[in-house]
């Protein structure tokens, strides 16, 4: 059977009366189109000018149906969550209750609730709804289970605050399932990874800067299944002081540019609608053979000076690249180096066949530990909303932030009767759209997470991984087709640049930095790698001017002689200078050359749908 066509944005879904919560407040008639919903006040008087009349999706996190108390009350209700924008720019909570009272049963007024519920979830969801059929709950499918990584001090230690204010309520108002895990070491986010069933979970989505998804992304591509695991989508909600790709996700879902907080409820906002993008992702060879994936930029110069020696201002939050920039401007340096790359114009071989690790038989597997059916207990690492098995070693740790609040789960999110309270009006509570059924993926056990060395199937060919051993070369992922051994003469059809260097830049996507567009046209699967450097003779006051471009995306148009761009399909790096910084996605690797691919689409990004820039309600 062929889907419907596509709807138009002003074409109505659903029309009806409702009235207000507390029963005393006005009649409202609403509108539902696949781009906004419309309130119109009927009684007492309809208004000449609406006010909040137009919510649009894009500014929904959800929505649940809900019940009063009184068993006397035949009514049901309807609960909208919208963040809309302020006077000020910054978005704020709002809660919009509806009752739905025009049949003399509940029955009939639940269905009719649910049915306008049913048809915001999937509209939300981007889930088609029925040409002329009936709009019933069971359109839904169960809800999607979100393993959530936080590292309680990213940007100026505010990331579990902010999750526990923000996050956790908004992804629970959209009807998300998750388990939130606090890292406590680096390469803590690495080791979970690799040890997970990833069959149990949609998505994992990091709650920090973007140093912790580097880890992630690494140890899927670590596991012996990394042509599996690398599909897994993965996501970032922004609360570092380095939130880059966040700022793309931004910007591609068509919002206006933002940081703090309201770059966190952007994205947040667009994790509930749900979607992924394929999301490029560069393999970089170092000069002792190890190879880390990338899925931001590689930077030697002014950039990973600035960003590693503001480490001691980690404190100010993202005010600490400012500071280190001025810093840094203050003591130029160059650096004599060789560039050469790939123009993205030339035809590339095809890739050889993937001759990575083996593939294991059987999915990664690690035996449950005996547990309660429900772990809902206030949690110092670990707090979620599904009954999964948690480590008795998170429960408890002296360097923890406060534990989370207990949650409750009604209807699978959690409680919010704080809305759901009026003056004189019996409260209302949760009514879920579908129960969840013995034996559902909502109430089945999952694996445990492990926070050790993760099993290896026999079968893999591979001895145990041992906690204290260094890190072995990664062998994961897939063959670098594109580049010869690091060392040896280039193949015909590279471009080679020699000199001194103020800074080189290898940058994925469009974003340096949250308010930082260093490639303007740059996609998540373009395929490209963007090179922009800038050579030495550049006056520290252009340097500055290049920088303040970058926050409108318009370096380019300056004019300025030093600084140049290539799109590419891999590069290599060579500094002739013996002394430099090297960052892969900010993070410190070995100093000398190096060498990168790109390799299109490896990854999947959960960026919610795309919007139209400079088109934000």
């Amino acid at each position: 059977m062929a889907p419907p066509p596509p709807l138009a944005a002003s074409t109505p879904l659903l029309h009806g009366e409702f009235g207000s919560y507390p029963a005393r407040g006005p009649r409202f008639a609403l509108t539902l189109t696949p781009q906004a919903l419309h309130i119109q006040r009927l009684r007492p008087k309809p208004e000449a000018r609406p006010r909040g009349g137009l919510v649009p999706l894009a500014e929904v996190s959800g929505c649940c149906t809900l019940r009063s108390s009184s068993p006397s009350d035949p009514a049901a209700y309807l609960c909208i969550y919208t963040y809309p924008r302020g006077r000020r720019g910054g978005r704020r909570r709002a809660a919009r209750t509806f009752r739905a009272d025009g049949a003399a049963t509940y029955e009939e007024n639940r269905a009719e609730a649910q049915r306008w519920a049913t048809a915001l979830t999937c509209l939300l969801r981007g889930l088609p709804l029925p040409g002329d059929g009936e709009i019933t709950p069971e359109l839904l499918p169960r809800p999607p289970r979100l393993l959530l990584l936080i590292n309680p001090f990213g940007g100026r230690g505010l990331a579990w605050q902010w999750c526990k204010n923000h996050v956790l309520p908004m992804i629970s108002e959209a009807g998300l399932s998750f388990n939130l895990i606090q890292t406590e070491r680096q390469n803590h986010a690495r080791e979970l990874v690799q040890g997970l069933r990833l069959s149990e979970w949609d998505g994992i989505v990091t709650v920090s800067g973007d140093g912790l998804l580097y880890e992630v992304l690494n140890g899927l591509l670590d596991r012996p299944d990394w042509e599996e695991a690398v599909k897994t989508p993965v996501g970032i909600l922004p609360c570092g002081s380095g939130n880059a790709l966040a700022g793309a996700v931004n910007q591609h879902g068509g919002f206006e540019p933002a940081l703090g907080i309201d770059l966190l409820l952007n994205c947040s906002l667009l994790l509930c609608r749900g979607g992924g993008h394929p999301l490029d992702l560069l393999s970089v060879t170092l000069a002792s053979g190890s190879r880390c994936f990338s899925f931001l930029a590689v930077a030697w110069g002014f950039v990973s000076d600035v960003d590693i020696q503001s480490e001691r201002f980690r404190a100010l939050g993202s005010a600490r690249f400012t500071l280190g920039t001025m810093l840094g401007l203050a003591t130029l340096h160059t650096y004599r180096g060789r560039l050469s790359y790939l123009p993205a114009t030339v035809e590339s071989a095809s890739p050889t066949p993937a001759q990575g690790l083996p593939r294991a038989k059987s999915e990664l597997t690690l035996a449950p530990a005996p547990a309660p059916p429900v772990a809902h207990s206030p949690l110092h690492r670990s707090v979620s909303d599904l009954p999964l098995p948690l480590p008795q070693p998170a429960l408890t740790s002296p360097s923890s932030p406060e534990p989370l609040p207990i949650l409750s789960v009604n209807g699978g999110g959690l409680e919010l009767a704080g809305d759901w309270g009026g003056a004189g009006d019996a409260p209302l509570s949760p009514d879920p759209l579908v129960p969840s059924p013995p034996g559902s993926p909502k109430t089945a056990l999952l694996s445990p997470i492990t926070e050790g060395a993760p099993e290896m199937p026999t079968s893999s060919g591979l001895p145990p991984p041992t906690p204290d051993a260094p890190a072995a070369i990664s062998t994961g992922g897939p063959p670098d087709h594109l580049l010869p051994p690091l060392g040896t003469p280039l193949p015909p059809g590279w471009v080679t640049l020699e000199g001194d260097f103020v800074l080189m830049l290898a940058i994925s996507p469009s974003h340096l930095g949250a308010d930082m567009v260093a490639a303007p046209h740059a996609r998540f699967d373009d395929g490209l790698v963007h090179l922009c450097w800038v050579r030495s003779g550049i006056s520290r006051a252009a340097l500055l001017r290049v920088f303040l471009a970058m926050e409108r995306g318009s370096q380019f148009s300056l004019g300025c002689p030093q600084l140049g761009y290539a799109a590419a399909r891999a590069f290599r790096l060579e500094p002739l200078t013996p002394r430099g910084v090297l960052t892969v996605d900010g993070e410190l690797v070995e100093y000398g050359p190096l060498q990168a691919q790109v390799h299109p689409g490896l990854g999947t990004l959960l960026t919610g749908p795309p919007g139209r820039p400079g088109r934000e309600p």
